[in-house]
């Protein structure tokens, strides 16, 4: 038997009357008639209760054990309530009050963690006061069928709850229920990568079990209050009419716990942005269709584009959640602040010149396929839907125009990438060297295939330092700085990475993960530490192999997760372009951009999906 089923017990009385099993105790109904309500099936006298209210004298003494009852009942739990009818009423009444905590909480609930609180739960739902009205005005057969599914909706919306805290957490905006669904296999993959197979299976498997628990348990529970309220019709019925007038009042005089309105709706409007969410969701494809349609320089002739960077290498470097928060955190700003200044001095020193701005990324937390492919198209791609038409369109990126022209030798340096990656080929990229392609030999970094240093080192050995080549374009994804930033390597001599083996010390003297996310100043220490590694491993390559004809911008492609920018929910990124020919660098004097590597607070600050076409300007035959 349930734990949320009712059960009944039967008691020594000297009448042979039944008592009551309800946890605060059957009344009789309206009219001391002692019969129930005929629709209700809920309401029917229990068989065996109904034997106890015989009279004394109409039952054989042979048929009667000490206690009155008969030899072979065993009413609830094989007996066990009539052993210790007291610890079964405490149990039925501790069932009873669970289960309506259970179905508050889940109507109270909000779906981000922040605006847990103690005034979340001392709020009137309206949801939950004009359900319990219908309830009690259906006949039994649709009340049951109602309340049935009235539980898994409430189980179901719960667990909606609970993944948009989640997706809160990580990517700062709720869960997409029609272009979100790619974003779990991501996710488990996440797992492995981080905690191992094992913790992968565990994690997996405890969410499941969740899931169907929490179904169940607010089936359950709505099931067992709703077959209270019956039998409790008019204290119910008065009880509804009460919480219904308070909450009118309440939300007519605005009356709040703090900052947290008494009088609540909340479920209906989350519904409700649901629903719109989908219509969105669904007529997004139409509308990306038309954006994606149009292409200022579709019909621009190859001899045309990018003259102004002709026999340079130009490298398109992404630092992994390199955010505006390292910049402009107080906790972060003056190591960051350091990192910046050296490597501006230590450019300069070497001939280049630097200039930097502000870009606003399509997404936060996570999803830096969606910011590569935003910053390369020139499309707003801010959910998968879109990345997944633009890279079976035939929608020109930057690195398709490099490679038209017939002047540049297209590569992409891509260690996170540790599968197969079919969409690489819509980038147009000549070639593609990915985690198992650049010859490293040491451990994985947590996520991290390669640390930033090797994989810069590594594009060195294969390709910007062979003799005699034509000039490169690169697309490099630099990873060290991905979550959870723990260990992370650090920058050793350059003539000591050999194939990495190297890093296999530098791990063990890292933190561990586990022990780190469990204060979010640790990570956020973390994080800095990771975004200055990328740095460093950037500019000292440009320090040590950059010559005349080096081009390079970097930026970061999302911020980091909420426990990191603790509040911050903007979408800000810094850009840089470094170079050491001064031309480069007088083509795009007119962006405003601050000179040096550190991009100022007031720099212009451009949509991610302008920059395709406003470089491609800057450095066309008009540029």
């Amino acid at each position: 038997m349930s734990l949320f089923t009712r059960s009944r017990q039967l008691s020594d009385t000297t009448e042979g009357r039944a008592e009551p099993d309800d946890d605060t105790g059957t009344s009789e109904p309206e009219g001391g008639t002692g019969t129930s309500d005929p629709q209700d099936d809920t309401d029917t006298a229990d068989p065996q209760a109904g034997a106890a209210t015989d009279s004394p004298e109409s039952a054989a003494p042979a048929q009667r054990t000490p206690s009155g009852q008969s030899p072979t009942a065993k009413p609830g739990w094989f007996g066990w309530r009539r052993r210790y009818p007291r610890t079964a009423r405490g149990v039925s009444v501790g069932t009873t009050v669970l289960a309506g905590a259970l179905v508050l909480f889940a109507l109270l609930v909000p779906n981000r963690i922040e605006r847990i609180e103690f005034a979340s739960f001392v709020r009137i739902p309206a949801e939950g006061v004009l359900l319990a009205g219908l309830l009690l005005a259906l006949p039994s057969k649709p009340r049951r069928v109602t309340a049935v599914v009235t539980g898994v909706f409430l189980g179901l919306v719960t667990v909606l709850k609970f993944v948009d805290m989640g997706f809160y957490q990580i990517l700062a905006r709720p869960f997409d229920l029609v272009l979100d669904w790619i974003l779990i296999e991501n996710g488990t993959d996440f797992l492995r990568e981080t905690f191992g197979r094992t913790g992968q299976v565990l994690a997996v498997t405890g969410v499941i079990v969740l899931f169907v628990a929490l179904l169940v348990l607010t089936t359950l529970a709505v099931v067992r209050l709703t077959n209270l309220m019956v039998r409790h019709r008019p204290v119910a019925g008065r009880t509804v009419l009460i919480l219904g007038t308070a909450w009118i009042t309440c939300m007519t005089l605005g009356v709040q716990i703090g900052t947290v309105p008494v009088a609540t709706k909340g479920n209906a409007e989350f519904l409700g942005n649901r629903v719109e969410q989908v219509r969105a969701g669904l007529a997004d494809a139409r509308v990306f269709e038309k954006q994606a349609s149009v292409d200022a320089f579709a019909k621009t002739p190859p001899d045309q584009l990018l003259t102004g960077l002709r026999g340079k290498d130009v490298l398109f470097t992404f630092i992994e959640s390199y955010g505006r928060v390292a910049i402009d955190d107080p906790a972060m700003a003056r190591q960051t602040d350091a990192v910046l200044k050296e490597g501006t001095g230590r450019l300069k020193a070497a001939g280049f010149e630097s200039r930097s701005g502000w870009l606003q990324s399509p997404v936060t937390g996570a999803g830096s396929w969606l910011a590569h492919s935003t910053f390369l198209s020139g499309l707003w791609i801010k959910n998968q839907q879109r990345y997944r038409s633009l890279t079976t369109s035939d929608r020109m990126t930057l690195t398709n125009y490099f490679g038209k022209t017939g002047a540049w030798r297209t590569v992409g340096v891509v260690p996170g990438v540790r599968r197969a990656w079919p969409e690489g080929k819509y980038f147009g990229l000549d070639h593609i060297y990915d985690s198992e392609h650049l010859g490293y030999q040491g451990p994985y970094f947590s996520w991290t295939p390669v640390p930033d240093q090797f994989s810069m080192e590594a594009f060195e050995r294969l390709e910007h330092g062979k003799k005699d080549r034509e000039p490169i374009m690169a697309e490099i994804i630099l990873a060290s700085s991905h979550n959870p930033w723990s260990p992370i390597a650090h920058m050793i001599d350059w003539e000591d990475l050999g194939d990495g083996s190297v890093f296999h010390r530098i791990k063990k003297e890292g933190t561990d993960p586990t022990e780190v996310w469990k204060d979010p100043e640790k990570v956020r220490a973390e994080y800095r530490k990771a975004i200055e590694y990328s740095i460093r491993s950037l500019t000292e390559w440009v320090e040590r192999y950059g010559d005349d004809d080096t081009v390079l911008v970097f930026l970061g492609d999302h911020q980091p997760v909420p426990t990191v920018t603790a509040g911050d929910t903007g979408k800000d990124v810094p850009v840089t372009i470094v170079a050491h020919d001064k031309k480069v660098l007088d083509r795009v004097a007119d962006w405003g951009w601050t000179d040096g590597l550190k991009p100022a607070g007031d720099a212009p600050r451009w949509g991610m999906d302008t920059f395709r076409d406003r470089f491609m300007t800057a450095y066309g035959p008009r540029g």
